[in-house]
């Protein structure tokens, strides 16, 4: 093994909208640094304060190295090495067995985005599936209720280089904590508010973003439609639209406009909670103080009516004229296309959905393997009782790949080692600015892990499935990827991301969903070309000759026609205190489970000590006047409970939050309340009217609180898993 010194770049693979570029110093085969790229212009050479210590998690001596074969009951963590073959081998006999009984949609895939590069997130996962006709499954836990109400208005869900928000006047941020969850943007707003802008954040909690901000915005959760309805009407009566401009660029104002002025100034205030005043304020600060930028992540969309919430924000922002921001991911959307086969007729489940999936006992055919990939669903996925009594289920065979033995991994049959970024190629899109990546290899794979699409490469094989691309190499899919004939992607080549790590899409300069309405889309593959011969080397590597698919000839462009407003009506949510009355006279609190940890945002680091916050579990915000009446201090224990399940935590008296709302932070692993999060407690109906589109209202959750002396808090994670025998683990 050489000692020399070398320099591989790559970039951040979390689901976040920074998507940073790094490079990882290796030195003798070993990553012995990580930081940023300095030369990358959004990342500009500093990772965040979780990533920073990455490589701790990639030679972690919990880490899974080799597959496991439970060992004890669901659950209990017990588990004994086996090989990859007689894995592979025991994965294959359990579905062919399944499929054969039940048929293709007996297999459950379940994944999230525990990875974003676009080659290992799924892309021979969803071939690989698609070839057994196993049931699908819409990874809606996040952005996709947000995109379809940003398409509402816009047509797609199109924004703005986030760069220029340097330029702006006036900032308003949205239901984002940006400095939390967003922090490269931040350098881009204080230019902004170094040369005299101002900084609105517009958020229910007092997040870190909001202290920071020049003026905070706090109206009541879930009643965003409200205060735009309200805004409008300022704007509409005080005669500061352009209407000559909107009526040649919009349809549906007058609707619109009827909608706003039905709600008055003191109905919109009394809704919100806000003084009239400080509506009036907002709209001419809008109004007046341009450019105005409009940025709003995916917070809002955990509701109910979130889909109409990001309808509203997207409608002011036309309606004012100001420059819409939600995020660029579907600048990757349009752009980069997956070469896979069009998706089946097979039935659909919505991921929020698990838990009633897995427990539903008329289900035909019923769920009998789940495989899990690219997410840690007994934390993240709501209803977590019924979530975990599935995973318990006796009959159900259960995959998970991960790194970790995760509190899912817990209930596997098999686990299967995967290997982290710093090990795979993967090519790293971004929905939070205009740069795509291109991430090496930097050391071989830890252990016996193997990337996610050679083991769904060796499952097809064993499986002897006959289907399109499942032999693809990683770079095969990379360079079919980056050849998709898309404009923006002019000149983005496999050889100038292997030469200089990243490049910006040919965007052209101050594009915006708001102006430009013809949007160009990445040519379909023609019906015969996914499945024509891998003619590469086993490396997929064929230099600059054409890709495996052969593609239309010419990108089309998709004319969007004026931007759509229409009616908009402030509803509130059934689980809400304005709405079923009876249910809030028993749960009186609305609990938000939002990020609020730098180096902890997520399940993927919810189990390592060094990533936690002291103390390390979770506790219970809940404002002053809430604790007061029910007789709780700081530091007590207290029961979080409706009829979902209950949880017991610490409590936190705190001023970030109003009256009525308390908070429980998301993405621990458990430990507390027999095992269980915050997830115990959350609403997993989706507000969409198909029910199998669209995040569930996580943020629509009512509960009651009370002082609880005498239960024990457990211990801070659960205990780690018993292996037979541990030294062959490490």
């Amino acid at each position: 093994m050489s000692a020399a010194e070398t320099v591989v770049r790559g970039a951040c693979h979390h689901d976040c909208p920074d998507t940073c570029a790094w490079e990882v110093t290796v030195r003798g085969g070993v990553a012995v640094n990580l930081r940023g790229d300095p030369a990358h212009p959004f990342t500009d050479g500093q990772l965040c304060p979780k990533v920073n210590p990455f490589l701790d998690r990639v030679y972690h001596p919990d880490r899974l190295l080799r597959p496991l074969r439970r060992s004890g009951s669901k659950g209990a963590g017990r588990f004994e090495p086996i090989s990859w073959d007689a894995a592979i081998a025991e994965i294959a006999e359990r579905i062919s067995t399944a499929v054969a009984r039940h048929g293709g949609e007996t297999v459950l895939p379940y994944s999230s985005d525990g990875t974003q590069g676009l080659v290992q997130r799924g892309v021979l996962a969803e071939r690989f599936f698609a070839a057994l006709g196993a049931t699908r499954l819409n990874r809606h836990f996040c952005g996709v209720t947000a995109w379809y109400g940003a398409a509402d208005v816009l047509g797609l869900p199109l924004g703005a280089d986030p760069e220029e928000i340097a330029g702006a006047r006036t900032i308003v941020l949205w239901g984002t904590n940006t400095l939390l969850t967003n922090r490269h943007m931040w350098p881009y707003i204080e230019t902004a508010r170094n040369s005299g802008a101002t900084v609105i954040v517009v958020d229910p909690v007092g997040t870190m973003t909001a202290q920071r901000a020049d003026w905070h915005v706090q109206p009541r959760p879930g009643t965003d439609v409200a205060l735009v309805l309200g805004l409008i009407g300022v704007l509409d009566r005080e005669r500061l639209i352009d209407e000559e401009r909107l009526a040649a660029s919009a349809g549906g104002w007058p609707e619109l406009r009827s909608e706003a002025r039905s709600l008055s100034l003191g109905e919109a205030a009394a809704v919100t909670g806000l003084d009239e005043a400080d509506i009036v304020r907002l709209a001419h600060r809008i109004a007046h103080e341009q450019p105005a930028v409009l940025r709003a992540l995916i917070g809002m969309e955990h509701r109910e009516h979130g889909r109409d919430i990001h309808r509203s924000v997207a409608a002011l922002a036309a309606v004012a004229g100001v420059g819409y921001m939600r995020s660029t991911q579907v600048f990757f959307d349009t752009a980069l296309a997956d070469l896979a086969p069009p998706a089946g007729p097979q039935r659909v489940v919505n991921a929020s959905a698990l838990g009633e999936v897995l427990v539903d006992a008329g289900l035909n055919p019923p769920v009998t393997v789940l495989v899990n990939y690219g997410c840690n669903p007994a934390v993240v996925a709501p209803d977590q009782n019924r979530v975990i009594a599935g995973l318990e289920r006796d009959d159900l065979f259960t995959v998970v790949i991960e790194q970790f033995m995760t509190d899912t991994a817990r209930y596997a049959d098999i686990v299967l080692p995967t290997t982290t970024a710093i090990e795979h190629l993967d090519l790293m899109n971004a929905w939070g600015h205009l740069y795509v990546s291109l991430n090496l290899p930097a050391i071989d794979p830890v252990g016996e892990c193997l990337p996610n699409n050679e083991i769904f490469r060796r499952l097809a094989g064993a499986l002897e499935l006959d289907g399109p691309g499942l032999a693809d190499s990683d770079e095969r899919v990379a360079r079919d990827l980056l050849a998709s004939g898309h404009p923006w992607l002019d000149g983005i080549t496999y050889e100038r991301l292997e030469r200089e790590g990243w490049a910006r899409l040919a965007v052209p300069p101050g594009w915006s969903a708001l102006t430009e309405r013809e949007v160009p889309l990445a040519p379909r593959p023609l019906s015969d070309a996914a499945g024509a011969p891998d003619n590469t080397s086993a490396s997929g590597d064929n230099g600059d000759a054409a890709p495996r698919a052969t593609l239309d000839a010419a990108a089309p462009f998709r004319h969007l026609g004026p931007l759509q407003l229409g009616a908009l009506r402030y509803q509130p949510a059934m689980e809400s205190p304005s709405g079923d009355a009876a249910l809030a006279r028993r749960y009186p609190l609305s609990l938000m489970s939002p990020k609020q940890h730098q180096r902890f945002l997520n399940s993927f680091y919810g189990g390592f000590a060094h990533h936690l916050p002291n103390p390390p579990r979770p506790r219970l915000e809940i404002s002053s006047d809430d604790a007061e009446a029910r007789g709780i201090a700081e530091d007590d224990r207290v029961r979080v409970f409706n009829d979902r399940g209950e949880l017991f935590v610490e409590a936190t008296i705190t001023d970030r939050l109003q009256r009525g709302l308390v908070a429980v932070p998301f993405g621990w692993w458990a430990g507390d309340a027999a095992g269980r999060t915050v997830n115990v407690l959350t609403n997993a109906t989706r507000g969409d009217p198909d029910a199998n589109v669209g995040t569930a209202a996580f943020f629509d959750t009512l509960v009651e609180v009370e002082s609880a002396p005498n239960s024990t808090i457990a211990a801070d994670t659960l205990a780690e898993a018993e292996t037979e025998p541990a030294s062959e683990l490490s």
